[in-house]
């Protein structure tokens, strides 16, 4: 993200005194062309850098621009970058004293242009506070406690390093090192029933990517709808995904995970929807809906 580049840039010239554009290239892996850039956009937004030619040359602040180094904490420097790529996702980073001092050092307004609330409806307090506190141990790296709601249908608890805060598909994930299990897991958020901060710290290690999440090994599935669910369709599927037919009917197909998740979704289109493929699909939705009718039956 530019602007977390930017803010480094800006700590790296206050550390070093002054660094050639290769140099600033090789470092935050971007081409030298793109620091020029940024040097621009820098001297815009307010801040005294300047580029010097000749054989002494480089980029280097103005000598009189000092940021004292008890403004900005270690810690609230890592706050600031994590608000930075988080793009202000929760309501209350716009107003935090974090922002308001990257405001000053930036000479930059400090708008509070946009607002993302991901609780559920009838849930303002829980789910802003358990994001909260997810982000901070994230941040932090603390452990976690949680008591969750497992696939199967009981509850346990469970001590985390918490890695990552994911949101996909409408909702948020936390992709943690269960310490039970000895091994990463992803926890759905809404699925956290409870969530205590601890105090033990851990070492960040790399989340590898699980090949059975790889979106390429999902199968494909195909489906038709009629022009009545556009409003559906389009809520669901990304346009691309979506060939609209002469008689207004939408064609959606998508690669999804194969399990529970996926019957439930066909089903919750009801007789909305038909599955062109797989195959294998139609037979399940049918047995599937002949276990409802039976359900009601008795």
């Amino acid at each position: 993200m530019q602007e977390s580049r930017l803010f480094q840039i800006v700590y790296y010239l206050l550390d070093k005194g002054q660094a050639t554009a290769p140099e600033l290239a090789a470092r935050f892996e971007v081409s030298v062309r793109t620091i020029y850039r940024d040097i621009d956009a820098l001297s815009a937004a307010g801040i005294p850098v300047y580029a010097e030619v000749g054989r002494n040359g480089g980029i280097r602040l103005m000598n009189d621009f000092v940021l004292d180094q008890v403004v900005l904490s270690g810690e609230e420097k890592q706050e600031i970058l994590a608000a930075l790529q988080s793009v202000n996702i929760t309501r209350n980073i716009a107003e935090s004293r974090t922002l308001q001092k990257l405001s000053a050092l930036f000479a930059i307004p400090s708008e509070n242009w946009l607002e993302v609330d991901f609780s559920r409806w009838g849930n303002q307090g829980f789910d802003k506070e358990k994001f909260e506190l997810l982000k901070s141990a994230v941040i932090h790296c603390r452990q976690v406690k949680i008591r969750y709601a497992g696939a199967d249908g009981g509850e346990g608890e469970r001590n985390v390093q918490p890695y990552k805060l994911v949101y996909r598909s409408k909702a948020w994930y936390l992709k943690a090192f269960c310490m039970e299990k000895q091994d990463m897991r992803t926890f759905k958020l809404n699925r956290i029933l409870e969530l205590t901060l601890l105090e033990e710290h851990f070492v960040c290690r790399s989340f590898p990517e699980e090949p059975g999440d790889a979106e390429e090994n999902y199968p494909l599935v195909t489906l038709r709808f009629p022009k009545e669910m556009a409003y559906r369709v389009y809520d669901e599927f990304d346009q691309n995904q979506i060939e609209r037919q002469e008689n207004g009917d939408l064609i959606a197909a998508a690669r999804m995970p194969e399990d529970g998740w996926l019957i439930s979704f066909l089903l919750s289109f009801g007789t909305q929807v038909e599955i062109l493929s797989p195959a294998y699909l139609r037979e399940e939705i049918v047995r599937q809906a002949g276990k409802i009718v039976e359900k009601y039956k008795t």
